[in-house]
């Protein structure tokens, strides 16, 4: 296993625990977004919801009380519009701004988009402070079906006297599938079909703009031990390259380390691999090194076609491990930038 300089390469122990439950859990807890609002995120801004909620206007109006089979597969009644929502992820955020909604309630690093900053904080998403949301008298929960589906926390959330909905992502599929769900709760299916819509078109985009280029890549992710993780298929950063046919090296290796999806990846393997790209992934925020920096001054991998090719890239952490959402448009906008690029 690589050792890599500690003068270069410290993640604190915090930075790398909450990592660890975030990969663990194939989910969401979140970094804090760098204020990332820029209009390339179209799919997520408010002005999209608004304008699909109009829309939605001349649809048939959804009928209250309405029952829906949420992402965990429970039959929940949803008995008026909600209008009081209070979201327990990143991601869950994201879904209810994208379907046209907004939260009262946040967790404490869902910041994206702009205006849920305007929410108030109801603890992390791995311990919300139940007391502060029912203190906020919602009339719906989002909680997120990858983080909470762990009993211990998917329980309290159930008991809550308010109705709860999880809704989550570990896949493509299922960014579409938790858009789907809020867009009909919300009853602005107008303002979800054109987020997907645009996902949709993000994805064609990225493998019209991939054609005939024969690559293969990793989505690397490193912990505070300093070991390798590399992302398999089942995960959602793997996932993100499968879905643009990229070659994946690692995906036949069995799943090893403390994070399902992934492998881990020693030194001398990913030499073997010599992937054309990297996407390195660091947990940590800045000022921490990041990964993509650090990996071509490691010896054993100068050498590497990723390296010599100049093709180690920076991969957001919010687009590729902690926010699965809409923002996967942002995913296949740098996977495609990378591998077009002359």
């Amino acid at each position: 296993m690589i050792s890599f300089k500690n003068r270069l390469w410290r993640l604190s122990v915090l930075s790398f625990a909450a990592f660890a439950v975030v990969v663990s859990a194939a989910a969401c807890a979140g970094d804090d977004d760098d204020d990332d609002t820029d209009a390339t995120t179209g799919p997520t801004t408010s002005a999209t919801a608004t304008a699909g909620a109009s829309a939605s206007a001349t649809a048939p109006a959804a009928v209250y009380p309405m029952k829906v089979k949420d992402m965990l597969g429970r039959e929940v009644e949803i008995k008026s519009k909600p209008t009081t929502i209070v979201a327990v992820s990143p991601t869950a955020v994201e879904l209810v701004y994208a379907a046209g909604g907004k939260v009262v309630g946040r967790t404490t690093t869902a910041t994206f988009p702009e205006e849920a900053k305007s929410a108030k904080e109801i603890g992390t998403a791995y311990q919300p402070n139940l007391e502060q949301i029912l203190a906020l008298k919602p009339d719906l929960v989002v909680a997120d079906s990858s983080i909470h589906a762990q009993p211990a926390l998917r329980k309290p959330l159930e008991e809550l006297p308010v109705p709860v909905i999880f809704a989550g992502a570990e896949s493509y599929q299922q960014v579409l599938d938790g858009l789907k769900l809020m867009g009909q709760v919300l009853d602005n299916k107008a303002a979800a079909d054109t987020v997907i819509a645009g996902i949709e078109k993000a994805k064609e985009d990225a493998k019209k703009a991939l054609a005939g280029k024969k690559v293969t890549a990793l989505a690397l992710i490193a912990d505070r031990d300093n070991t390798l993780y590399a992302a398999k298929p089942s995960s959602y950063a793997g996932d993100i390259l499968a879905q643009l046919g990229i070659e994946n090296p690692a995906a036949a290796q069995a799943d090893s380390g403390p994070f399902p999806g992934y492998t881990t990846l020693s030194a001398e393997k990913l030499v073997q691999f010599n992937p054309d790209f990297i996407f390195a992934i660091t947990p940590a925020p800045e000022p921490a090194p990041r990964l993509a920096s650090l990996t071509p001054t490691i010896p054993p991998f100068k050498s590497l076609k990723a390296v010599t090719g100049n093709d180690v890239v920076d991969a957001k952490v919010d687009y590729f491990v902690q926010a699965p959402g809409p923002r996967i448009v942002e995913a296949f906008k740098t996977v495609a930038a990378a591998v077009s690029a002359p």
